[in-house]
């Protein structure tokens, strides 16, 4: 259903090494931010993390991978080096980090051989390199056969210009097929191990994130760019989101901020609840963070299969979403099941709809005749005999959809009635999966008014 486009269609540059050489220090150094996670435990990095980046007019996807070992005994760093092997075979450029610190190491040279294997251009980066002393006494790593090579510091920038010049001399020449800025961004969040990578994986049809039988496999949060149907779709797997009192580790708690951080630059949130379980208290704080950052939302019931599938079942477990996520009332639900495929058909064209209503404007004078007919319906409501009068309203924004109504007295706009006219705006046009923010002002108010109030639905 699906064709997995890996960001971009700009050259794609990986970065790769053994395990705390420094890769995704030297990609957070390029980016500019702080995209991957840095920390000295190893194995930090377990995923592959994108990036688009340009140096001197010249745009590139830069990927920083997990650390290899080839450790057939252990099921994580075997995912790992088949995420790294298929990061590899899907570059123009690879950059082998090794450590100047710790000199060269049989797994250093096993990394090249496969490399070797692969016939990429590759750049050794002799990473650690932190003085110019250093730079006499690097020559150990040519003998992994591969002839461009230079010292750099991840740490204090020593040696990237020259890097990143290389880079450009090296990476062909692409077009783009379609403006990256061109997508809906999409993240997928819950808690651990609900089942956020298998859904990213079957939506991408590949082994995008990695996956197994115990929580907080992905840390980071990893972008991937979908294309179906023509449109395009930047989908984010978040690490999984624990209480607070359970975050153990800083790791943790970054993997967690990262997750936080991918919610706000997104378009809609998946809400991933693990069906087997049940509605737990953290889903709900876990959906309630769509609502804080204002964002479209869709609700994906997974491991259906683990549940008998009858309408009982499925009318029980809507009604206790519905219970537990009253603040997300006009949120679709979907029963899935990663491991089937079951009802997959159905997200994408959910996230189009949700997304729609997340952009959806209507002209102020249909407003207005829907508010004549909803005071019509239902008279404004009226406190210590003075009436609520509503004068006109419009719509200001979008992302989410945003109304201004202009009022006699913005304390007579009672809650109640502000749900009335909400309903009636989600039934007459179709607002599905996404808040509505009101602001009242009253008469005599400017924009910056103090007295004005602003809610979200």
């Amino acid at each position: 259903m699906s064709k997995n486009l890996t960001f971009s269609c700009n050259p794609v540059v990986s970065i790769v090494g053994r395990s705390n050489v420094g890769k995704s220090a030297l990609f957070n150094k390029i980016v500019g931010k702080r995209v991957s996670v840095v920390h000295d435990s190893l194995g930090v990095t377990r995923d592959r993390v994108c990036s688009e980046f340009e140096w001197r007019g010249r745009k590139f996807t830069l990927v920083d991978t997990g650390g290899l070992e080839f450790d057939t005994n252990d099921s994580i760093k075997s995912m790992i080096e088949e995420q790294v092997k298929f990061a590899i075979s899907s570059s123009d450029l690879v950059l082998f980090v090794v450590d100047y610190k710790s000199g060269l190491m049989n797994l250093d040279k096993e990394i090249a051989f496969l490399l070797r294997k692969n016939s990429k251009n590759i750049i050794i980066c002799v990473n650690k390199c932190d003085n110019t002393r250093d730079l006499n006494s690097i020559g150990e790593f040519y003998s992994l056969g591969f002839d461009d090579l230079i010292a750099i510091s991840s740490v204090h920038g020593h040696g990237t210009g020259d890097l990143l010049d290389l880079i450009c001399e090296k990476i062909p020449e692409k077009k783009q097929n379609f403006n990256t800025k061109d997508y809906i961004s999409v993240s997928i969040i819950g808690k651990p191990n609900v089942g956020k990578s298998s859904i990213i994986n079957r939506l991408c049809g590949e082994q995008r994130s990695i996956v197994a039988d115990f929580s907080g496999t992905t840390r980071d949060s990893i972008d991937t760019m979908l294309e179906f149907n023509g449109k395009n779709y930047l989908i984010v797997d978040t690490a999984g989101i624990r209480r607070k009192n359970n975050l153990k580790s800083s790791i943790e708690k970054y993997s967690t901020f990262r997750a936080l951080d991918s919610v706000e630059r997104s378009d809609v949130c998946l809400v991933v609840i693990d069906a087997s379980e049940g509605i737990t208290s953290q889903d709900a704080k876990i959906a309630g963070i769509s609502k804080n950052y204002n964002k479209s939302c869709i609700i994906l019931v997974n491991k259906w299969d683990k549940l008998e599938s009858n309408t009982q079942n499925v009318i029980d477990f809507e009604e206790k979403i519905r219970e537990n996520f009253k603040f997300a009332s006009y949120a679709p639900i979907i029963y899935i099941s990663a491991k089937t495929g079951r009802n997959f058909d159905k997200i994408i064209p959910a996230i189009d709809r949700v997304y729609n209503s997340f952009n959806k404007r209507v002209p102020t004078g249909i407003l207005n005749s829907f508010l004549e007919d909803a005071i019509f319906r239902t008279p404004t409501p009226s406190i210590k005999g003075k009436q609520l009068k509503i004068y006109y309203m419009t719509q200001t924004g979008v992302k989410p959809p945003t109304f201004v109504f202009f009022v006699n007295k913005s304390k007579l706009f009672h809650f109640s009635y502000q749900r009335y006219i909400e309903k009636g705006l989600r039934n007459s046009f179709e607002f599905s999966g996404t808040p509505l923010r009101f602001v009242i002002r009253q008469k005599g108010d400017s924009f910056e008014d103090e007295h004005s109030i602003e809610k979200i639905y």
